[in-house]
């Protein structure tokens, strides 16, 4: 099985542990020792007659962090809260509709968590966030469930719940264009951490070709062939080439080429500190930098760069281009932008706050007018991006309202006149994007792109885009409902899907890039520290394009040898890519380049 090590397995409900320490710590002994109403009422009930069920309960003074060491417990004085809950509705009911569950509190600093339970008791959604609301979406079918409301960092708080059966958001027509195709390669066995590859990141150089392929602390170039074959090679940064703080240890790995001056940074997240380097040859050479603005903070770090923004401050050397490091602190996330290519960073500008977004972010992008994009998946019962258009001095949270928080963080992608796209995880886990032509105001053409092939449940969604209508949006995705976390009775199959719009984001057609190799099976857990082996894939994936506009999607296999073909699961975690081999690609001034010139590169999985 392959890994990070245990340090680097440190996301999530570790954190928010620390955020619960550090708040609780304000109030200690100022909160009076009461104990918790129940819910009232204890149960209730919804049906296609009466869609609408309330209930509240608390105050909740103690809180009760047992979560972050697996399964939460409930007993005194760590309290649970529980309320019964009974769906009747007609057969069929659930094609346009949802169980929508709620539950939110007066002060956001406060923290509750949620999760519903089957009649056995076996859990089968959860939002334990740090979002305000916290939300589910199920199927609205006739059931009886538990919601169990998880007081994480109460503060004397108590709360309410609402049970909603809704309509599902009609969605349009899916794209009538001829679906891409895509090839499949891997790092050969050779390349030290070619099964070490869980949340990679990946750019192409659009003047060389070159992809460059970031996991852990190895960078691999892959070229391709006129035939598309794939060649991997390690141009890891190191001593001998010049960097030799790029490859010794790391909690968080990620890579970053620029499309205009196909600079390529590789980082490495140590505590509080990054390793940076940046290579302009490939990796044949790296330069070290400082690495990151102070505070650097302590997780989710994201690089990336574009162009200044008018009317405020730009660069100091002949680099044209901003480099931006973000990372997530605790109480807040924080950007610092580089003004000298990415040698050295100003101070951290606060993005947000706890009171805003939950602190763990996705990563960052800048448009072509220099405007810079970081999304977030739960910022107060939405998916949102913060916003800078003054080169990272001053930040804005814009919201997309049709949203409602994931467990993967999502991403955008813009198009060459500013179009933003952000693809996201949903409550109900489905896989669904949004296009903003106001960076972020208004949303238009919210959707599920991954409906028409009966996807039910997706993570670790990317974005890129070329032309201004053009995108693509790439995701693990598999066709079975429920818990997907659920480590012993899930039993979905997983693959590569890349949905593509050529129309501006009004339509999208959605293709199995992995069709005769699953990516996993059985179930892919997010929630960090809490997880076991099926934490093999770690995070996210990434997706980019070359120069001609093919898109390219990073990936780690998880399911590889035997289980390729129907054996047992192997948790493996095998650097891989997904190249477009057929079809228009982003830009529409290479697609009768492009359209079917090659055949499916040898070596492909």
């Amino acid at each position: 099985m392959a890994l990070f090590s245990a340090l680097s397995l440190h996301r999530h409900r570790r954190l928010r542990w620390r955020i619960a320490v550090g708040l609780l710590a304000l109030v200690a002994g100022a909160l009076p020792s009461v104990p918790a109403d129940a819910a009232a009422p204890p149960s209730g009930s919804v049906s296609d007659t009466a869609p609408t069920a309330t209930w509240s309960a608390g105050p909740f003074v103690v809180p009760n962090v047992s979560g972050t060491a697996g399964a939460v417990s409930c007993g005194n004085p760590q309290l649970c809260d529980d309320y019964a809950l009974k769906v009747s509705v007609p057969a069929g009911y659930d094609a346009g509709h949802s169980l929508r569950i709620d539950i939110k509190w007066p002060d956001s600093a406060a923290d509750f968590d949620l999760y519903v339970l089957d009649a056995n008791g076996r859990e089968v959604a959860a939002s334990a966030s740090s979002s305000d609301p916290e939300t589910v979406l199920l199927p609205a079918l006739t059931a009886s469930y538990t919601v169990r409301v998880v007081p994480y960092t109460p503060l004397g708080d108590s709360f309410t719940g609402t049970a909603s059966l809704v309509a599902n958001p009609a969605d349009p027509p899916p794209s009538t264009a001829v679906p891409p195709t895509y090839a499949n390669s891997s790092a050969p066995d050779a390349i030290k951490d070619a099964h070490n590859a869980g949340e990679p990141s990946i750019g192409v150089n659009r003047a060389s070709g070159a992809a460059m392929f970031q996991a852990y602390t190895s960078t691999l170039k892959v070229t391709y062939g006129s035939d598309g074959t794939a060649t991997w090679q390690d141009k890891s940064a190191n001593a001998a080439n010049g960097c030799p703080q790029g490859s010794t240890t790391s909690l968080d790995p990620i890579l970053s080429t620029d499309p205009a001056t196909h600079r390529t940074f590789e980082s490495q997240l140590a505590g509080k500190t990054a390793l940076t380097c940046y290579t302009d040859d490939d990796g044949e050479t790296w330069t070290p930098t400082g690495g990151s603005g102070i505070n650097s903070g302590v997780d989710h770090q994201t690089i990336g760069g574009g162009p200044f923004a008018p009317g405020a401050p730009g660069t100091l050397t002949s680099y044209p281009n901003a480099v931006y490091y973000c990372s997530q602190d605790i109480a807040d996330a924080s950007c610092a932008v580089s003004r000298d290519g990415g040698l050295t960073y100003g101070p951290a500008v606060p993005m947000y706050s706890l009171l805003d977004c939950g602190g763990l972010h996705g990563h960052v992008k800048v448009a072509p007018d220099g405007t810079v994009y970081v999304p977030n998946k739960g910022c107060g019962g939405n998916q949102a991006v913060a916003v800078s258009e003054d080169n990272g001095l001053t930040w804005t949270v814009r919201k997309n309202p049709s949203s409602t928080p994931g467990d993967s963080d999502p991403s955008v992608g813009i198009g060459a006149g500013g179009t933003v796209y952000m693809g996201y995880q949903n409550s109900d886990g489905t896989a669904r994007i949004a296009v903003s032509h106001d960076k972020g105001k208004t949303w238009l053409h919210d959707q599920n792109v991954g409906a028409a092939l009966g996807l039910k449940n997706i993570v670790f969604p990317a974005v890129t885009a070329g032309d201004d209508d053009r995108a693509a949006f790439a995701f693990l995705g598999t066709t079975t409902g429920g818990n997907y976390q659920d480590t012993a009775d899930f039993k979905g199959v997983w693959h590569l899907y890349v949905a593509t719009t050529y129309d501006g984001g009004q339509s999208w057609v959605t293709v199995d890039a992995t069709p005769t190799d699953p990516v996993q099976r059985g179930s892919i857990c997010t929630s960090g520290t809490t997880c076991g082996q099926d934490r093999n894939l770690l995070d996210f994936i990434d997706v980019t394009l070359d120069a001609q506009g093919r898109v390219l999607a990073a990936y780690a296999d998880g399911c590889t040898d035997a289980c390729a073909t129907g054996g047992a699961q192997n948790y493996d975690a095998l650097a891989s890519i997904a190249r477009q081999a057929t079809g228009n690609t982003l830009y529409g001034a290479y697609d009768a380049v492009v359209r079917g010139a090659h055949k499916k590169p040898k070596g492909g999985q």
